[in-house]
């Protein structure tokens, strides 16, 4: 799930690749790595997962996926300004849809140019494609399945503490789910932008390996990266709930903590 910019490099000619910009599209004018294309991620929030609501997801992301041009034989590699969570939610995106070869790039374009990498600034077009994928329900969450399970779940909250303890408002409700614990996705980062090693990482995900855990944040993008942080720590039981904050924080019919 994870490359670092060293490897990156060696394949950047390989006609087999995808390289994926998230950053805004101000960012990838000014510079990005060559042959990257840009899909601004941040575009496509979702805060509704009542059964209609994930299959409109799936549709969409479908499409989405299929302008860009990706295909089950392509090698997919997101990245971001640094190990982010816009590249986090495009890799967590694939997995959902079950793609066999898709990691983002350890420290971002920020490690790249740390390492001056080469860099170019002419826009590269999609070739569209239909993409498909075998869903992977074990991995996405939706209200229902916590609001169900909130007795024996653990729930980790990716936010920072402020916006935890209701502090910030950034939705109907301030607060948290119930019997969340909080542990901010930018303490998953070195001050370089890439991820801290597993025995860092195990000391602060400090939870019995077999859990079942869901991540959550306000949009489920802070969550996604905190989801690849577990996943990479060897955790198997890891969902994202895709509505996060910005849906359960405004359903007056869910219980809040402050």
């Amino acid at each position: 799930m994870i490359i670092s910019t060293t490897k990156l490099n060696s394949i950047l000619n390989s006609p087999n690749i995808i390289l994926i910009d998230t950053r805004s599209f101000k960012e990838y004018s000014k510079d990005h790595i060559p042959g990257a294309v840009h899909l601004d991620l941040f575009a496509f929030h979702w805060i509704d997962t009542t059964k209609q609501g994930i299959e409109n997801f799936n549709r969409q992301t479908e499409t989405l996926f299929s302008f860009v041009g990706i295909t089950g034989d392509k090698k997919i590699i997101f990245y971001d300004e640094v190990s982010g969570m816009l590249a986090a939610r495009g890799v967590w995106m694939l997995m959902y849809f079950s793609h066999p070869d898709v990691s983002m790039l350890d420290g971002g374009i920020k490690k790249w140019k740390q390492e001056n990498l080469p860099l170019e600034t002419k826009s590269n077009g999609f070739k569209p494609a239909t993409f498909s994928g075998k869903i992977n329900s074990e991995i996405i969450s939706g209200f229902d399945y916590i609001h169900n399970n909130l007795d024996h779940l653990k729930i980790l909250d990716a936010r920072s503490d402020e916006e935890f303890n209701g502090k910030i408002i950034r939705a109907a409700h301030a607060g948290h789910i119930p019997n969340a614990m909080n542990i901010d996705w930018n303490r998953n980062l070195n001050e370089d932008g890439t991820f801290k090693d597993d025995e860092e990482l195990s000391k602060l995900y400090d939870v019995p390996k077999n859990s079942q855990i869901v991540t959550y944040c306000q949009g489920a993008y802070r969550a996604a990266n905190t989801f690849l942080i577990l996943k990479k720590l060897g955790f198997e039981n890891v969902r994202v709930y895709l509505g996060s904050w910005g849906e359960w924080g405004n359903r007056l019919d869910l219980p809040v903590e402050k």
